[in-house]
């Protein structure tokens, strides 16, 4: 079978970009071949036979006019419809494979796709990978700038994005994210998907507020490489380890760690609130951690923290964290709940409520005994490897 992987980023940015990675070796390991289309950059690390790819857009830097024909190439890409028609040529693919391509790629993409499947007389399927909440919501968070929850644009309202500016706190950004959305959805351009893959049963929800969406999503949690972790004894501290940022909790969290003085906490990451983290003394920030140093981090801990407060789809770090037998204790909100057998390998408490955060971390810091409990019930937990999740995608590739 021939699989074209689609995504704006061709190289290492994110966890989107790690799953197309993951998920496309395995693939060939499987006997299928794979390419792979999106945008140029020095450091891609995939591509495909014939070397067609978009140029680069930078949306934080590049030059005046450039940025002033960003408005446009982010609603329509004749570019993208080009280079995609010579990739398709070429491969004829059985299976397009779409990850993230709003704003850079741009929908348009899915017309060229249809298009030559219909000129071609080529049986070719066309999935989506739903990352985030792009295809209900035009900053893909269900999130306003000032970190609340916001589902207005699920009912098709999409002048609220313009109105509480849920890009990037700017007017003019939510406008055009507005044009997009309410262009494509004009358009009914998702009606040429044939199958969407959503991460959580939240997620799967939240995307069937759509009619259009409804018939096509199919609930599949991410599958997950990390290794049981050999048993070590437990260290005196809980762990916090992913972005700071709002939307992750990161505010919540430190009001606990004041409250609670007498407890040792860890935080690794970086994030635009780093600064807010200094000056307690509990706390200790060892920055971004990556491999080895986070493993042994996570494995120590006598349990960990994840306080998001935005719709978390299918967190690896809840995952992962599990696997590794340290116990989670997570926010109720989004797909995290999913994840976490309350009572057996971690707990819940209510997202943005700092007293339920606090009062949970004191209980279970205080119950050794439960705690113990939930590390051995990590060790039965079970999330799918990359070889179960790819033969479960089978039958979506075939239709």
């Amino acid at each position: 079978m021939k699989i074209l992987m689609i995504n704006k980023f061709l190289y290492p940015n994110g966890g989107s970009e790690t799953y197309m990675f993951e998920l496309g070796k395995q693939l060939e390991r499987m006997g299928h071949e794979v390419q792979y289309f999106g945008m140029e950059h020095e450091g891609r690390c995939v591509g495909n036979r014939v070397d067609a790819y978009t140029g680069s857009m930078d949306f934080h830097g590049g030059s005046k006019l450039a940025k002033l024909t960003y408005p446009l190439k982010t609603i329509y890409s004749s570019e993208a419809r080009q280079k995609l028609r010579l990739v398709l040529d070429d491969f004829r693919p059985d299976v397009i494979h779409l990850n993230n391509f709003n704003y850079q790629l741009t929908p348009s993409i899915l017309l060229e796709a249809d298009k030559w499947r219909k000129e071609s007389g080529h049986a070719c399927r066309i999935l989506y990978t739903a990352h985030d909440y792009q295809l209900v919501c035009p900053n893909h968070m269900c999130c306003r700038m000032d970190g609340q929850v916001c589902e207005d644009c699920l009912g098709g309202k999409l002048t609220s994005c313009i109105r509480n500016k849920c890009i990037h706190g700017s007017a003019a950004k939510s406008a055009i994210g507005f044009a997009e959305a309410a262009f494509w959805r004009w358009k009914k351009v998702y009606k040429k998907l044939d199958a969407i893959v959503c991460c959580s049963e939240f997620m799967k929800k939240k995307l069937d507020s759509d009619p259009i969406l409804r018939e096509k999503t199919v609930a599949m949690h991410n599958f997950i490489s990390t290794k049981k972790a050999p048993a070590v004894e437990k260290q005196n501290y809980v762990l916090y380890f992913g972005r700071f940022a709002k939307e992750k909790g990161i505010e919540t969290f430190l009001k606990a760690c004041k409250a609670l003085p007498d407890i040792p906490f860890v935080a690794a990451g970086s994030g635009p609130l780093e600064g807010e983290l200094a000056g307690i003394p509990n706390l200790k920030n060892v920055g971004f951690q990556s491999g080895k140093a986070l493993e042994k981090l996570i494995v120590e801990a006598r349990f960990s923290v994840y306080p998001s407060e935005w719709y978390e789809n299918c967190p690896f770090s809840v995952m992962e964290s599990l696997m590794y037998g340290t116990p989670v204790l997570g926010a109720d909100i989004g797909g995290i709940p999913e994840l976490i057998d309350a009572g057996v390998n971690g707990e819940l408490f209510e997202s943005g409520n700092a007293d339920a955060l606090t009062e949970k971390i004191r209980a279970l810091w205080d119950d050794h005994t439960q705690l113990d409990a939930y590390a051995r019930a990590c060790g039965t937990t079970r999330f799918d490897t990359v070889e179960e999740y790819a033969e479960k995608l089978m039958p979506l590739y075939q239709g």
